[in-house]
């Protein structure tokens, strides 16, 4: 299939200065998979700066954002998908900044990794695959909720106190087994069981209400708080509900960012790399065996990734270079393919690379074009 033009539309850079149920987007087709490599990353555009918009969110009209993917049928650009994306050099400076980097957003799951830091900072002792499913957006394969269930009894808890709401699996292929079984909505199949049981087990551990334990006031909450603006190297915008009803603390894509590039770069033991390590090590107790953050982090080294809500994505290389880009509609068809260019403009390349970035649209039950970046 021939590539159409592109917009003439080129986007808007700014500087990268801060000011700030469950996760968006289907798994992508599996393909040829295989070990990624890294280099130093490509030349960046030179920045411009722009303005911040207080905490009031993504600022500006959705159209004065840049496209970061295209939406190509036929030969044809039916659509485009609007964001903001930050990438930062091995030392932690803004390399490049496309659209609002320095303004608040919710990174919904994306922030899942420090909350599981706040969770051990509060006392809780989890390791392998248990830490990595504090971490997680689970897809709701069996082994998912097998070691949600096991970790209850291990804590004498039981799934009637879990607050997150009855769902399907995540996983679309993993859903229709669990349908076809004669399963029903369940929270322990929800993709954020595994964050709730350890948030539970350390509110029980400690002696704290496991009544109260989404309330923001909450001592559980009030210590990822901090966890959250340390790790982000900003203060907390605004404190929402994420989809789960825990929760959800407002940061810039470039406190995000930040916020990653620490884990990766914190010190052995420390409760940030130890759920960075857990992470890394088990990464299909994260997402799931059809998951994009589960192939790139088990096949390019010492990366670690997660994706969040409304097409959210945070990515650290284990030098210190890192990423993190909204989709401004929420569109998580556009991740894979923005995910893949940016990685590109890290210098990651490899099978896995394509394989996160084929994004294709069918016509007949047949491929007749695509979604691709845009930048």
């Amino acid at each position: 299939m021939s590539r159409a033009p592109r917009t003439p539309e080129g986007p808007r850079i700014s500087d990268g200065t801060p000011g700030a149920p469950g996760e968006a987007g289907a798994p992508n087709t599996p393909s040829t998979s295989g070990t990624a490599r890294t280099t130093g990353a490509a030349p960046a555009p030179e920045a411009t700066p722009a303005g911040t918009s207080g905490t009031s969110g993504i600022s500006g009209s959705p159209g004065s954002l840049p496209v970061l993917a295209e939406v190509v049928r036929s030969g044809f650009v039916e659509g485009h998908h609007r964001g903001s994306l930050v990438v930062l050099a091995a030392d932690g400076t803004v390399e490049l900044a496309l659209g609002e980097v320095a303004t608040p957003v919710f990174p919904r799951s994306s922030n899942k990794p420090m909350q599981a830091a706040g969770i051990l900072r509060a006392g809780l002792d989890l390791a392998g695959e248990r830490l990595a499913l504090a971490a997680a957006s689970h897809s709701g394969e069996v082994f998912h909720r097998d070691l949600v269930q096991k970790m209850l009894v291990e804590h004498g808890l039981d799934a009637g106190q879990l607050q997150c709401p009855p769902d399907l699996p995540l996983d679309p292929v993993e859903a229709e087994t669990y349908l076809a079984s004669g399963a029903v909505r369940d929270r322990v199949t929800m993709n954020c069981s595994g964050k709730h049981t350890a948030m539970l087990a350390v509110c029980a551990q400690r002696g704290w209400s496991t009544e109260s334990y989404l309330d923001p006031g909450h001592p559980l909450q009030q210590l990822i708080h901090s966890v959250v603006e340390e790790a982000a190297g900003e203060p907390v915008a605004a404190v929402g509900t994420d989809g789960c009803g825990a929760p959800l603390m407002a940061i810039t894509l470039t406190g995000l960012a930040r916020a990653f590039r620490s884990f990766v770069l914190a010190a052995p033991g420390s409760a940030e790399r130890r759920v960075a390590d857990a992470m890394r090590a088990h990464p299909e107790y994260v997402a799931g065996t059809r998951r994009p953050d589960t192939w790139l982090m088990r096949e390019v080294p010492g990366a670690l990734s997660k994706m969040g809500a409304e097409a959210v994505q945070a990515v650290a290389l284990p030098d210190g270079r890192a990423l993190a880009f909204k989709i401004d509609d929420g569109g998580g068809r556009a991740l894979g393919p923005v995910l893949a260019r940016a990685l590109g403009l890290l210098g990651v390349t490899g099978p896995v690379v394509t394989r996160i970035g084929t994004a294709p649209l069918l016509g007949g039950a047949r491929e007749v074009g695509e979604i691709r970046a845009a930048f």
